[in-house]
């Protein structure tokens, strides 16, 4: 007998004796490595006669075949072998139901974005977005806030520098300054987002979500802002009358301003939003104050238009039926499964807003 017939009937040995895979390994290394046994005898070929090198290399070749195919076997009945044990110990019963599977819902505050969204799309809008952090000239010197004003008190604005130069924007306004920086008129936007403010309880959380919408043309009177809110508000609460009044008030952005109440009526504990004896404030308003174009670099003796802000997690919790602001952001699957959406029903005019 050949020493390479020793050292295979060794290793086929070696691999029947085998108990775990990682012997196994180590035996195909021996027979099927750079240094193992088959490249071994291969590289021997060379020095050998044509004809004894073409009876050696049908030896190892047949050698290859019968290993291979014993290293195949062995290593599918310990593969199996394994998982048999692993089985086992871990005592899983297959005849168990499978665990229930849960779908996502769409976030009813996502979902009154897009509705947003959807109904000023039809009438022109586009949306833009701007940054979380912003600095003090946008949040508020280019909106014609006051140096005094209350808003840039500490306990009202969350300022990320000492020097009060950067802060956590506390409206979307700003969105409406950057547009108009970086654009010619005419502009018509929303600028929905994230902002902040030093404030917590039922109706008031210290981050909320507002909608800033903004119209700048030539010729732009408070009719036509009139005209678009109704159809907002018309839209929104998929109702066909809306009863609506603009009561004077002050911003230092616009001028003049004012603030929309919504007409509503209770019925069996529920707020009906229409027409009622009652009256909701649902939203500010009012003509972009000239100053607010200066800064924005749009000559106000050409271009004059309107400004509104929204509260989106209030518009929500008045179309939801949803109590208390703070369940908004508690992470409760509950709370999400019985306010949220279904994340394939994409609201739209046509197809309607909400399901």
């Amino acid at each position: 007998m050949s020493d390479f017939e020793k050292l295979k009937n060794q290793l086929k040995d070696k691999l029947t004796k085998a108990q775990s895979s990682q012997e196994v390994d180590i035996v195909r290394t021996e027979i099927f490595g750079k240094n193992g046994l088959i490249n071994s005898e291969f590289k021997k070929l060379g020095s050998l006669s044509p004809e004894d090198k073409k009876k050696v290399a049908s030896e190892i070749n047949s050698a290859k075949q019968e290993l291979t195919k014993l290293f195949s076997e062995k290593a599918t009945k310990l593969a199996d072998a394994e998982i048999d044990e692993q089985l086992k110990k871990e005592k899983d019963d297959v005849t168990l139901p499978e665990k229930d599977f849960r779908i996502g819902k769409i976030h009813p505050v996502s979902q009154v974005i897009d509705e947003i969204s959807s109904i000023f799309s039809e009438i022109g809008f586009s949306v833009e977005e701007g940054p979380d952090v912003e600095n003090e000239y946008y949040n508020f010197t280019a909106l014609n806030t006051p140096e005094n004003h209350p808003a840039k008190d500490m306990h009202d604005t969350f300022y990320i520098e000492e020097n009060m130069k950067t802060l956590l924007r506390t409206h979307t306004s700003p969105v409406q300054v950057r547009t108009m920086l970086k654009g010619k008129p005419p502009f018509k936007i929303i600028a929905p987002g994230r902002t902040y403010r030093s404030d917590s309880d039922q109706t008031h959380t210290p981050m909320f979500h507002q909608l800033e919408g903004l119209h700048i043309d030539k010729n732009i009177t408070m009719g036509h802002l009139k005209g678009c809110l109704n159809y907002f508000i018309k839209e929104f609460f998929e109702v066909e009358k809306i009863k609506m009044r603009f009561r004077p008030s002050h911003f230092p952005f616009t001028e003049p301003s004012a603030e929309v109440d919504i007409g509503y009526r209770i019925e069996k504990n529920k707020i009906v939003i229409g027409e009622g004896d009652k009256w909701l404030e649902i939203l500010g308003c009012g003509m972009v104050h000239p100053n607010v174009l200066k800064n924005s670099k749009v000559d106000p003796n050409k271009y004059q238009g309107f400004a509104f802000g929204i509260g989106i997690d209030r518009l929500a919790m008045l179309k939801y039926g949803i109590n208390d602001l703070r369940s908004f952001f508690e992470c409760d699957y509950r709370w999400l499964n019985y306010y949220g959406f279904d994340p394939l029903d994409v609201p739209t005019n046509y197809r309607g807003l909400s399901k």
